[in-house]
């Protein structure tokens, strides 16, 4: 499972002309799922995104969580996270879980994401073609990937 974090000051998701989710201060998660991604990984991925501190303090440093700032998630679903370009000019997503494993995977990651933040997670729709438009704050983006969680 792979994650791009971006902290915004605004995100938002719009699906044929409709919003379909929109936050103001937080996190704009892209989440990549593969075949290989466990629950563990995503309980795991979940704590670590809820817990991250790289909002800024009172002195401009970043020591402050989602909760810390009242901070929402976008959570958009976007398989070319694991995009395999070694060959050719064409990415291959061989990758990448196929629906019917990340369908479920998505709909259990706001699930832990909403139980973890005590609040509702924000949300594209899986598999359609979604404008996203955010302002980045900082720019602050992190990128986990749970092949990386066990290396210390």
């Amino acid at each position: 499972m792979r994650a791009v974090i971006q902290r915004v000051t605004q995100a938002s998701c719009t699906v044929d002309g409709k919003v379909t989710g929109k936050i103001g201060v937080g996190f704009l998660v892209l989440l990549g799922i593969e075949d290989a991604d466990t629950t563990d990984d995503l309980k795991w991925l979940a704590q670590k995104i809820t817990s991250m501190r790289v909002f800024g303090d009172e002195n401009g440093l970043m020591n402050k969580s989602l909760a810390d700032v009242d901070g929402d998630i976008l959570l958009i679903s976007q398989f070319t996270l694991f995009a395999q370009t070694k060959k050719g000019n064409r990415p291959g997503f061989i990758r990448a879980a196929k629906p019917d494993k990340a369908i479920p995977m998505y709909e259990q990651m706001i699930s832990e994401l909403e139980k973890l933040t005590g609040r509702k997670v924000a949300t594209g729709i899986f598999g359609a073609d979604m404008k996203i438009s955010l302002l980045n704050d900082g720019p602050v983006t992190i990128v986990m990937d749970t092949k990386d969680k066990d290396n210390h």
